[in-house]
């Protein structure tokens, strides 16, 4: 079958003579630059529409010196935490026309430098830095060309950074502290392994929070970020006879399998037992018997934050240092009974 023949695109010139104004005006219109009348800008909008024109980018960023794009590396393979700050940043960005482009770097810091060079090579006009945990990391390295990059659930080692992070340990103690408004008085804290940055800003939050409530806190308890976990560490619990009245647990898939493991010796959740995640991941929140009431990172509200702070660099300002945002409580049927004690 012989191909269609490849239809002509339409230029700026061609708008221009059919909307019966000059280059110029049209230029200001699509750029919505300029002081132009109503009746004529929408004349020219609606005769661009009608010829399918799209706007030469090349030449666009010739004349303001901007790609209208932005690069994204992540090393999270399977974008449970990258996604959703994927898209509160194109949120923000497709408002000002700007397109982004994701690479995955899997952990392996030549690749990265890979992305990063064909990045640069698009000249794109910033880059966002994101991963599956929101530990240090080196700076990404931009082979000198002085670009403004935030880094967002991933931290550089680099002063002069910006990073866009949640405040893990406010979301223990807001977790701790709902534990405590609903009479619990034995809070058990099941968790992962120790030598992540959350880890330990979690379990701050919890010991914060029985301090500010004057109750006695239980070892922390680390281990895998894995259901098995949380069953194992729920009975070891119950084989010591430390039978809590709730557990902030460090995340969803934890907090599952304590849930299991607790129903299945036999006690309630949650008349007698309530469990918190953490990460508000909805495979596990959503599966889990009954509902599990978690801690929500608000990862698509970091994106977005980051898409704001990104504009602002690309005009010109300034930012640097480390910014927290606060986490949110998302309550579920793992919390709720219907009086205390």
């Amino acid at each position: 079958m012989t191909p269609a023949p490849r239809t002509k695109a339409a230029t700026i010139r061609d708008v221009a003579s059919a909307a019966g104004v000059s280059v110029g005006t049209v230029s200001k219109v699509l750029n919505n630059t300029g002081t132009i009348a109503k009746a004529t800008r929408e004349r020219v909008i609606e005769v661009a529409r009608s010829m399918n024109f799209r706007p030469n980018s090349l030449a666009k960023s010739l004349h303001t010196g901007l790609s209208g794009s932005i690069g994204l590396i992540s090393n999270d393979s399977f974008g449970r935490f990258t996604m959703p700050i994927m898209e509160g940043l194109e949120a923000v960005l497709a408002e000002h026309a700007i397109g982004v482009f994701m690479s995955n770097a899997t952990d392996d810091p030549e690749l990265e430098q890979r992305h990063i060079d064909q990045l640069l090579a698009k000249q794109v006009d910033g880059i966002v830095v994101t991963a599956r945990r929101a530990d240090r990391r080196p700076p990404v390295d931009l082979r000198g060309v002085g670009i403004p990059v935030v880094y967002v659930f991933s931290n550089a080692e680099d002063r002069d950074a910006l990073t866009l992070l949640p405040d893990d340990e406010g979301g223990g103690k807001l977790a701790v502290d709902h534990l405590v408004a609903q009479g619990r008085k034995r809070i058990a804290h099941v968790t992962g392994p120790q030598d992540f940055v959350a880890v330990s800003l979690r379990a701050s939050g919890y010991l914060a929070a029985l301090e500010d409530a004057g109750l006695d806190a239980m070892p922390v308890m680390h281990g895998p970020w894995s259901e098995a976990w949380g069953r194992e560490a729920a009975s070891q619990l119950l084989d010591r006879g430390e039978v809590p009245d709730a557990v902030l647990c460090g995340n969803d898939q934890i907090g599952r399998g304590c849930v299991e493991a607790f129903r299945d010796a036999g006690h309630r959740v949650p008349e007698d037992i309530a469990i918190i995640g953490f990460d508000n991941w909805p495979v596990m929140t959503d599966a889990c018997r009954p509902p599990l009431s978690s801690v929500d990172l608000q990862l698509t509200e970091l994106g977005q934050e980051a898409g704001r702070r990104l504009l602002a660099m690309i005009g010109g300002e300034r930012q640097t240092g480390t910014i927290r945002l606060p986490c949110r409580l998302e309550l579920r049927g793992s919390t709720e009974r219907a009086a205390l004690p």
